[in-house]
Order: structure tokens, then C-alpha cells, then sequence
């Protein structure tokens, strides 16, 4: 079997790494070179995945049994004429052009699910978002419709210039010119991922991961994250719901707000395995990775491979500079106590970039992160020109 992986960052590697356990060949294609899953597999194609032409191309080529997006950026329009000529697009084509920008997917889950969401405007001309902004109140979140990492996000306080807000999400938005959604704020008392696998013989919930972003980049991740029965299962309840409603096999991160009365929001969805859950590298039985794996390739998801066995946690590593990234401190950062490391192998760094994720357990999840914050904070980063 031959799989085709667009995108080939940090969660493509893991992805690539277990299809490859499972005697998968994988070609894996980015938009750059020697890119951290082209590391793990001999097969290796750079091209512009926002290019029906170029996209259409390489999947004539490689002819893979099973197409498998890892990044937002593509060509989805393409992905659905390809899937109807007999490719297999995991989990469908449709559901990677839902959720390749938040304006489908938010329509999807607000509009004709009827899930509860934050409130919300979208926004094509200058004129439109300050009309939004309005219309939303401040504060508010201004984002692309399709970005990653936090990319082109920044708040509308109560007084400030609106315009410059615009002006930062147009320029940062995965592709140019793109419409920007304005979210109202919602007073939550947490959020979560639930990481959830939807496989041939049903739907498995991962236990929640709570998680903390900075300007909405992820910066760690915990499992499991305390939540009242009542709120767990109603966010099963939602997850299940969006999932179902995208169809196809393959684990979604799905991400929820929960208030102080313990309502639940939906607030996004991602086909894919998720930041957050880079987690259960250490927490699980089997990690979001393997199980994506194992719902596409039709292979059994149990119960069983989803307890958390120890409360866990990660903590990044990002980059301070821009060159080739060299790393010190590894031996400091493994002497913590339960610590693992994946140094994702990106060719370059550059300020903010995620370059590895410190892995720990503990007796609690204060433990576990503390662990986790202190190997990361060991390891230093350094560059060459």
C-alpha cells in the first residue's frame, strides 16, 4: 500500500513513521525541501499544494491507494474532482475543504449543526470587518480563515485602531486576500481538545487534552484534563456530531470551550492529528498518530488503546533566530525524571518556530507539566548562517 502525505511537518513525521511501521510505503510532499517527514521515508516531492495543476500532476504520478492531507493549505477544489475519478481522499475531500478555512467548517457547525459557537462575522472588504467588529463587540478575535500557528491573530481591544488588525490577518493569511472571520469573546473557563477517531467500527473519544496557546500557537498540552461528567459528555455528544457530519475515517482534533456552568462551544476542527495531541506520544497506549493510521487503513481502534496511563504532558521548543538550527542541552533536558524528546529535524528555525516537543509523566498533570516545562526550557537552540 502507498500512501501520499500533503504536508510533511512535526505531525506528518509521526504519521509517516507509523503507516511505515505497518509496512506502508509513503511519499511525502511539501511545499520545501527536507522537510521533517521526508527525513523518515526515501520518497520525497516539493511542490506548490495550493496548485490544482501541480497537485493534479502528482497524484498521477504516484498513484497512491490513499491521499492523506496534513496541512490546510491545498488545493481542495482538485482534491474533490480526484476523489470522484477514484482516489481515495482521507478522511474525504470534502472534509478537507470544510475545514481547510474556518468559515466552512464554522457554517458547517454553527449554521447547519446547531452547535453552540462563539458568536461570530466574516468579512471580504475593509468596510465589511469594521462593520463587523461593530456588530460583534469589542474585545474581539480577528483571524484568516485559513492560517495555522496563530498566523495573521490578533485582538480588537475596547479602544485601538481596528484597521490594524485587518491589515495583519490579510497580510499572514495562508493564501492572499483571503476573507477574515471577527469572533466575539467568549468567557470561558477552559478549553479542550477532544481528540476523536472515526473508524470502521464506530467513533473512540480520546480523554480530553487541555492545553495552553499563546496568540493562538500551542505551547503545551496535558492529558487527561478534569472536566465534569456533564461537560465531558456533552463534548462527546458535539464531537461525534462533527465528526459524523464530515465523514470518512481518520482521527479529527476537535476543539471545545467550556464555561464556568459547564456549557460547551465548539469552536474548530481539524482532519487531522492535532498540536495538542502530540501528548499522547507518552500519554496513551497508542498515540493520535497510530490511530489515524490504523481508522484509514480500516485496521481495529479499541477502547483500551486510548486510557491514559499516567497523567502526561509537552511543553515546545521554539526557535530564537533565523539559520540552521543546532541543539545543546539534550543531556540536561533527558536526566528529568520520565522525560522524552522529538527533535523534529526542520532545516531551518526561525523566531517562533516549533522545532521539538519535551515529553513527561507524573503522579499529576502539575507534575507532569512541570516536568515537561523543564526539559524544553533545558534544551537551547542555536543557528549557523
Amino acid at each position: 500500500m502507498r500512501i501520499l502525505l500533503l504536508g510533511s511537518g512535526e505531525l506528518g513525521r509521526e504519521v509517516a513513521l507509523e503507516a511505515a511501521r505497518l509496512g506502508v510505503e509513503v511519499v511525502a510532499a511539501d511545499r520545501y525541501d527536507d522537510a521533517p517527514a521526508m527525513r523518515v521515508t526515501p520518497h520525497r516531492r516539493v511542490l506548490d499544494m495550493t496548485d490544482p495543476v501541480a497537485l493534479r500532476a502528482l497524484v498521477e504520478q504516484v498513484r497512491p491507494d490513499l491521499v492523506v492531507p496534513e496541512v490546510e493549505a491545498l488545493a481542495t477544489e482538485e482534491l474533490l474532482a480526484l476523489e470522484a475519478e477514484g482516489f481515495r481522499v482521507v478522511p474525504t475531500a470534502r472534509a478537507a475543504r470544510l475545514t481547510m478555512d474556518r468559515e466552512g467548517i464554522r457554517r458547517l457547525a454553527a449554521e447547519e449543526l446547531g452547535l453552540a459557537t462563539s458568536p461570530y462575522r466574516f468579512a471580504s472588504t475593509e468596510r465589511e470587518f469594521l462593520e463587523a467588529v461593530e456588530q460583534v463587540g469589542r474585545p474581539c478575535v480577528v483571524k484568516p480563515v485559513m492560517s495555522s500557528s496563530g498566523k495573521g491573530q490578533s485582538t480588537v481591544g475596547a479602544e485601538g485602531d481596528a484597521s490594524a488588525a485587518w491589515v495583519y490577518a490579510r497580510d499572514n493569511a495562508r493564501v492572499k486576500g483571503q476573507n477574515v472571520i471577527v469572533e466575539g469573546f467568549v468567557d470561558f473557563a477552559y478549553e479542550v481538545t477532544l481528540l476523536t477517531v472515526r473508524h470502521a467500527a464506530g467513533v473512540t473519544v480520546c480523554p480530553p487534552v487541555g492545553h495552553v496557546q499563546v496568540d493562538g500557537d500551542y505551547r503545551e498540552s496535558w492529558q487527561p484534563h478534569p472536566m465534569s461528567e456533564a461537560a465531558l459528555s456533552r463534548g462527546i455528544e458535539i464531537a461525534t456530531q462533527v465528526v459524523d457530519a464530515l465523514g470518512g475515517h481518520g482521527l479529527f482534533g476537535v476543539e471545545l470551550f467550556v464555561t464556568a456552568a459547564d456549557e460547551v462551544l465548539f469552536s474548530e476542527v481539524s482532519p487531522r492529528p492535532h498540536d495538542t495531541g502530540m501528548v499522547t506520544m507518552v500519554s496513551q497506549p497508542v498515540s493520535e498518530f497510530a490511530l489515524h493510521v490504523r481508522a484509514i487503513l480500516g485496521l481495529p481502534v479499541r477502547p483500551d488503546d486510548v486510557v491514559v496511563t499516567r497523567p502526561s504532558a509537552s511543553a515546545v521548543v521554539l526557535g530564537t533566530e533565523t539559520g540552521v538550527p543546532s541543539y545543546d542541552g539534550l543531556v540536561d533536558a533527558l536526566a528529568g525524571e520520565t522525560v522524552q524528546l522529538r527533535v523534529f529535524g526542520k532545516p531551518t528555525s526561525h523566531p517562533g518556530r516549533r522545532l521539538a516537543v519535551a515529553l513527561a509523566q507524573g503522579d499529576s498533570v502539575e507534575q507532569a507539566r512541570e516536568r515537561a516545562r523543564a526539559a524544553a526550557a533545558a534544551v537551547r537552540v542555536t543557528v549557523a548562517d
